[in-house]
């Protein structure tokens, strides 16, 4: 029996023995209490919790936790069904695309946990050149801020044009600025391009990178995901419930780290 419960019982003085002999009896109409049984129930419940308010928190976050365990199954399961858009899209960039374990990220450059997680991204790429790395430019503040969007557009042209170390150094300089949450201006935009190469970037390339954004956006709303950054980790090859992890939100190098050991621990030899 929950503690909680017995607690509450013994405060009205409902013998824990008698609620369970009532709550298991075959006959329904012998399981209810008495109207001053429930008075005496529902009046001790609410002292209790107001004498302890810790038990509304756990209880809370038991649910919270429920809740997000069963959405992060949904988005395992989404993401099985979604692989070949997740791991073979030609226009999202990629850094290592031997990698036998793919990292993907959704992200905004106007996101502050985007923003907060960068390094540790970037360290990770650099303690793992056997992983293949997939940015997928998701621009979810673009109604509110517009550089959001702007900055996917170039970053994505940039890739088109000059490959992935290009856009890895556009994508760094930008955040490197440290201009999130309607802080990025345009020339920010310009000035990473320039840190990574491209001196020009012409307007009817940028512009044609909606259609990518669209579908990036099409994919999110089918894997479920709610905000950016949003981590999926999964073996290029033999992805399975068991060895595909979604981390939704900003996260520990740790943590990466122990996803791409599962990923590689769940595939079977000669997948």
């Amino acid at each position: 029996m929950n503690k909680y419960l017995f607690a509450i019982l013994i405060a009205t003085g409902i013998a824990p023995g008698a609620w369970a002999a009532a709550i298991s009896a075959p006959d329904k109409s012998t399981a209810s209490f008495t109207v001053q049984q429930k008075a005496q129930i529902g009046e001790a419940a609410a002292d209790y919790l107001r004498a302890h308010p810790e038990i509304l928190i756990e209880m809370s976050q038991k649910l919270q936790a429920q809740a997000q365990n069963k959405q992060m199954g949904s988005a395992v399961t989404a993401a099985l069904q979604e692989q070949d858009a997740l791991l073979n899209d030609p226009t999202s960039p990629v850094l290592n695309p031997k990698g036998d374990v793919a990292v993907i990220q959704f992200f905004d450059y106007q996101c502050i946990y985007c923003a907060k997680v960068a390094p540790t991204v970037e360290q990770f790429i650099s303690n793992n050149p056997d992983v293949r790395f997939i940015y997928k430019e998701w621009p979810i503040f673009g109604s509110r801020w517009p550089a959001s969007i702007q900055a996917a557009k170039v970053g994505l042209s940039l890739y088109q044009a000059g490959g992935a170390e290009v856009y890895h150094r556009y994508h760094t300089a930008l955040f490197a600025t440290g201009h999130n949450e309607g802080k990025l201006l345009d020339a920010d935009i310009r000035d990473a391009a320039v840190k990574a190469g491209m001196t020009s970037t012409p307007k009817a390339d940028v512009e044609a990178m909606d259609t990518t954004l669209e579908a990036n956006n099409a994919l999110a709303k089918r894997l479920g995901i709610q905000g950016t950054p949003a981590f999926f980790i999964m073996p290029v090859k033999g992805a399975t419930a068991d060895n595909v992890s979604v981390i939704p939100g900003a996260t520990s190098l740790q943590a990466l780290q122990a996803a791409v050991k599962k990923a590689r621990s769940g595939v079977k030899k000669g997948d």
